[in-house]
């Protein structure tokens, strides 16, 4: 069906509009340094929290009203869309090519458990609740890092939509994007420099970018999608067995 084209365009824009809206928010109230100016001497430290900008991250950008409210709609809204997605890809997956059901799964539990963790990111105050919003959001893009290798795999081995030789090379590129700047952002982030905080950030907006991007490009796939594959979930299809009419 068609409609089913429209829902990882929603979720990519959710995402993409919602974050950029925080940061703009954040910006305009001067809670957040600008991504664009790299030499802010001023930026809040741990002994100073009033007069001061915070580091650019997606975190900062909702830490305080009146975008703390939004930054955690959009995150939750974000999550569970990203949650079906997940299960509606496995679905299509067991659909046509039930012979690669166990790395499926093994995406599927990635892809869940990124969804969990980036819930209790927005659901943790990173001002108020550092630990648990941080350890949710490493636990999200962590998984969101392999859950992406395990769908470009899939990608290669199953022929869902027959546009396959297009999308791979897209998908091992926006793979290889994921895992690197993950990596990337996950060195600078421990760092005290303003500068590499600064560069931290950027890798942090350019992982969002990436990933919805990543998404978008199931909207090929989501056109060939059927409410029909969401019964393989829930239900065992039982083998077609001839029909037997007896006559008295």
């Amino acid at each position: 069906m068609v409609f089913w084209i429209f829902f990882p365009i929603t979720l990519a824009l959710v995402s993409f509009i919602g974050t950029w809206t925080v940061y703009g928010l954040a910006l305009s109230n001067n809670h957040v340094c600008s991504l664009s100016d790299w030499g802010v001497g001023n930026y809040c430290q741990w002994n100073s929290s009033s007069g001061c900008c915070y580091v650019p991250t997606i975190s900062s950008s909702g830490s305080f009203a009146p975008e703390n409210s939004l930054f955690t709609a959009t995150i939750n809204a974000g999550s569970f869309l990203f949650l079906l997605f997940c299960i509606l890809h496995h679905g299509h997956v067991m659909e046509r090519h039930a012979c690669h059901a166990m790395l499926s799964k093994f995406a599927l539990v990635f892809g869940v458990v990124a969804a969990l963790g980036a819930f209790a990111a927005g659901n943790c105050n990173p001002y108020h609740l550092s630990l648990l919003h941080y350890l949710g959001a490493a636990i999200s893009f962590m998984c969101i890092c392999f859950y992406t290798v395990l769908l470009t795999a899939l990608t290669r081995k199953c022929v869902l939509t027959g546009y396959e030789k297009v999308l791979y090379p897209l998908r091992i590129t926006s793979t290889v994007i994921q895992t690197i700047v993950t990596i990337c952002y996950t060195i600078l982030f421990a760092q005290k420099e303003y500068f590499y905080l600064h560069l931290s950030a950027i890798f942090e907006w350019m992982l969002s970018v990436n990933l919805e991007l990543f998404e978008l490009s199931y909207a090929v796939e989501f056109y060939f999608f059927s409410s029909f594959m969401i019964s393989n979930l829930l239900n065992k299809r039982e083998e077609e067995k001839p029909l037997m009419l007896t006559m008295s």
